[in-house]
């Protein structure tokens, strides 16, 4: 019987390229890992990636894929959008960014045209909840103490924000601070975000992140992440809970996270979000 193809892990930061691959060897299935130079990090994989590049090297990347005999592929982790001087591109990379124009500077237009280069290079993109499925936030709480009145209020107001955020190619996520949007996502991130809205939490309860998905995602390739850096970030700045999209965010080890979320006094729930046609309940 021919050998199964070994499924293709294009890495970014963060701890779940790593934990892809030990689920991969847990079901036998064999990876070739392509890390991005200045995102991955050698040190959060169960063994060292296959090969490294840099964003800009697509020639080589696609060739390494190829030659490794990739068929379907992950994109996963998170990217920091490099400056052209970092790119530095090649041929192909540049022909590329010519092509999509100033679809380059909005998130979602630009992972939805490297999705289709992707597949029209041939390789078809496996979303990684068909592997971490388990690992997909849910509509529950996570913590102990959950949001009271004013935070699901709140709340209510950050998934408004977030969509229209999201409708416009921006960002993800919002953080409200008693009916006040008190920040917005932009391409820095939701740590950024979280970093900038700290001396805003001083009157009162602190404020609330909520992280929604973008109408028409393209989830194959950004699919947001949590963990407990999340939750210290949050409670560093003063807030008072984080609320994150059901099936819409992966979650980093959930326990540790309510056991963060506990200790640092702040609540962690995953909410169900109807999409853009169906009628909002409250919280």
């Amino acid at each position: 019987m021919a050998l199964k193809p070994p499924l293709g892990i294009i890495a970014g930061s963060g701890d779940i390229p790593g934990m892809l691959v030990e689920e991969c060897c847990a079901i036998g299935r064999d990876v070739f890992v392509l890390a991005l130079k200045g995102h991955a990090d050698a040190d959060r994989f169960p063994k060292p990636p296959d090969a490294w590049i840099r964003l800009g090297q697509a020639s080589k990347g696609f060739k390494l894929l190829h030659e490794a005999g990739v068929r379907d592929l992950i994109v996963i982790g998170g990217v920091r959008r490099p400056s052209l001087l970092e790119m530095r591109p090649d041929f192909r990379t540049a022909m590329f960014m010519a092509k999509i124009g100033r679809r380059f500077f909005g998130d979602n237009s630009l992972l939805s045209a490297v999705a289709l280069e992707l597949e029209q290079d041939g390789f078809r993109l496996v979303p990684p909840e068909d592997l971490l499925n388990h690992m997909l936030v849910t509509d529950r709480l996570y913590s102990v103490s959950g949001p009271d009145a004013s935070a699901r209020m709140d709340i209510n107001m950050g998934i408004e924000t977030a969509r229209d955020l999201g409708r416009r190619d921006i960002g993800q996520a919002a953080i409200i601070h008693q009916g006040r949007v008190l920040g917005v996502e932009d391409q820095e991130g939701t740590d950024a975000l979280i970093r900038r809205c700290a001396a805003g939490n001083s009157d009162g309860p602190g404020g609330v992140l909520v992280k929604v998905c973008k109408p028409g995602q393209e989830r194959r390739v950004d699919l947001p992440t949590i963990g407990v850096a999340t939750v210290q970030a949050a409670a560093s700045s003063g807030l008072r809970g984080i609320a994150v999209e059901a099936g819409g965010a992966l979650i980093v080890d959930a326990e540790a996270v309510a056991r963060a979320a506990d200790r640092l006094g702040i609540f962690v729930v995953g909410i169900a979000v109807p999409g853009d046609d169906g009628d909002r309940p409250p919280v």
